[in-house]
């Protein structure tokens, strides 16, 4: 067996983000009712919301922003496209939202499949994210998936984010493994797949929507079951 730790993203690798995040979006634009404020269309509210939260996530994993900035103001700007500028409805909402998503329990096709297979053949299996410390945990609890994964790294707690080489240099202290017995599994090319190069690891792109990829990987899989042509 060439790897002996496999390390998996979780957002939108695994657990599927988008899905989650639209119903738990939802859930706050009934509670808040924000069609008796001027929001028609929930869709299109939700469409803006990811828009900004992408490109918000872009800033902060590149350290232009905190933490902090990055949770209110993604709610802050969904609701300025609106003419909505309410600062303290924001960060309700805000603290909602990071309240209410890791309850929700949506994954991938393949996800438990594939992690079973992994378990009986014997590699051990960690996670490396981006997200917040007590929101990750909460999310591996309910949906079942924290029995998997012997170690999770998250951004929070090694004070690092992908794709900087720190924060798996603090996964392999964690962990135990080194460079060369250890494969990187993620759908983001720039974090995930970049962040596993700049470490020395292999990388699987888990091309979810097949798109091209800009950054050469060592393996592609289009849905997690292809994992195990490789492993």
């Amino acid at each position: 067996m060439q790897y002996k730790h496999i390390f998996f993203d979780l957002d939108h690798t695994l657990w599927d983000f988008e899905t989650n995040a639209k119903a738990t979006l939802q859930d706050l634009y009934q509670r808040h009712a924000l069609k008796d404020r001027g929001i028609d269309d929930f869709d299109d509210f939700f469409t803006r919301y990811s828009y900004h939260n992408e490109r918000l996530w872009d800033r902060y994993t590149k350290g232009f922003i905190k933490q902090d900035e990055l949770r209110w103001k993604r709610m802050w700007l969904s609701l300025l496209d609106y003419k909505l500028a309410d600062e303290q409805l924001s960060r309700t909402m805000s603290l909602e939202f990071l309240e209410t998503l890791p309850s929700k329990k949506a994954i991938f096709p393949y996800t438990f499949e594939i992690l079973d297979y992994l378990k009986t053949k014997g590699y051990r299996m960690h996670l490396v994210t981006n997200g917040f410390e007590r929101v990750q945990h909460n999310k591996l609890q309910n949906s079942g998936l924290h029995a998997y994964f012997e170690v999770v790294v998250t951004s929070e707690a090694s004070n690092s984010l992908k794709p900087n080489k720190e924060i798996f240099d603090y996964a392999f202290q964690q962990t135990g493994a080194s460079e060369k017995e250890s494969i990187m599994i993620g759908d983001n090319l720039d974090a995930d797949i970049q962040g596993g190069i700049n470490a020395g690891m292999d990388t699987v792109f888990v091309n979810h929507l097949n798109i091209e990829a800009h950054i050469k990987p060592t393996y592609t899989v289009y849905h997690l079951k292809q994992l195990e042509d490789i492993l």
